[in-house]
């Protein structure tokens, strides 16, 4: 798993030093704006949240699908957990700091 991580960060990295260089230019011909976001304490909250879920259930969003997928119905609880979530986040969304 670290190698899998380790290596998309590496070419992340890499990709955007190659786009920053040749200063590329999105499909519509902006520019590309590689600036970072304002950091708030919603950073540190969401990602607490999002932590704490996945060591309970042992999956990020992407493969619940493959758990029900693979039978292991306990990830319909997941799944229900990852929609839930979606839906409070966008039920309060104004109200948070962005």
């Amino acid at each position: 798993m670290y190698l899998v991580m380790g290596s998309a960060v590496l070419v992340g990295i890499t990709s955007v030093l190659i786009l920053k260089k040749f200063k590329v230019t999105s499909f519509t011909g902006q520019s590309l704006d590689f600036t970072g976001k304002i950091e708030t304490k919603g950073f540190v909250i969401g990602g607490f949240i999002f932590g704490v879920g996945w060591a309970i259930t042992g999956a990020c969003p992407g493969p619940i699908f493959s758990q029900i997928g693979a039978g292991e119905w306990p990830a319909l609880v997941t799944f229900a957990g990852a929609i839930a979530g979606a839906l409070s986040y966008r039920a309060v969304r104004d109200k948070l700091p962005h």
